[in-house]
């Protein structure tokens, strides 16, 4: 009837028996072994000395049920909006973070700027005003006298 479906071979010689598959519906019988739970695709694969690393995977997704190898999520009507709704939101908080972060170099760059022309270093700036608002009008207040 031709070539067996499925015949490997070792260097030396070929496989025992027990081991060479050598039917056309070789790939399914090893599905329901794998959906079974009588072993993992990688035991089966062991077992039957298949070389293909992801053959008996393939064989799976091509002619099993479906159970084995597939994520299935079940969402709920609002789920999915919710999904969209968070990414957006996120995709927000990165902006403004981003921006946060500009304002601070242009903060920084104008700093170095002012001090530069008044001609002293930033952080005797920093120390002489620390953090407060002054101008040259700003003087003790009448209430403080």
């Amino acid at each position: 009837m031709g070539e067996p479906f499925f015949v490997q071979r070792y260097a030396n010689g070929p496989l025992p028996e027990a081991t060479v598959l050598k039917t056309a519906g070789a790939p399914r019988q090893l599905v329901r072994e794998v959906e079974s739970g009588h072993g993992s695709a990688c035991a089966v694969q062991r077992k039957y000395n298949i070389k293909g690393t992801h053959t008996v995977m393939r064989w799976v997704r091509q002619y099993g049920s479906g159970k084995y190898g597939k994520v299935i999520r079940v969402e709920q009507a609002g789920e999915v909006n919710e999904a969209a709704r968070l990414r957006s939101q996120l995709r927000q908080a990165k902006e403004a973070l981003a921006d946060a972060h500009m304002e601070l170099a242009l903060e920084k760059a104008f700093l170095a700027v002012a001090c530069e022309q008044m001609g002293q270093t930033a952080e005797a700036f920093k120390k002489k005003h620390a953090g407060r608002r002054r101008t040259w009008r700003s003087g003790p207040t009448p209430a403080s006298k």
